[in-house]
């Protein structure tokens, strides 16, 4: 996956607005964050804990948690070997999660 069709797919779902900077894009709903690119190859998606360790055990090779985000309801994408269906879903369940 691609950053472009990262940002694609997140401003697709309704509400998402991109901010950030050029090199460290920000999408966001109602000013809560759904997905940040961090780097060219890794994105930031805020997910609810339980979607989180479900989306770390059926995709290792696609997502991860860094010491420094194991309290946060975050996870990383790693884009240059994710599987785009999983990196959409956890793009979704960010977004459901940032609009209640």
């Amino acid at each position: 996956m691609t950053p472009e069709e990262l940002g694609a797919y997140a401003e697709s779902l309704p509400g998402v607005k991109r901010k950030g900077t050029e090199a460290r894009p920000a999408w966001y709903v109602d000013d809560r964050l759904v997905v940040r690119l961090q780097d060219p190859d890794t994105a930031v998606v805020r997910v609810p804990l339980h979607d989180r360790e479900a989306l770390l055990d059926a995709h290792p090779d696609t997502f991860g948690v860094p010491p420094r985000m194991e309290a946060h309801h975050k996870v990383e994408a790693y884009l240059a070997h994710a599987d785009a269906d999983a990196v959409q879903y956890a793009i979704r369940r960010a977004w459901e999660f940032q609009r209640r």
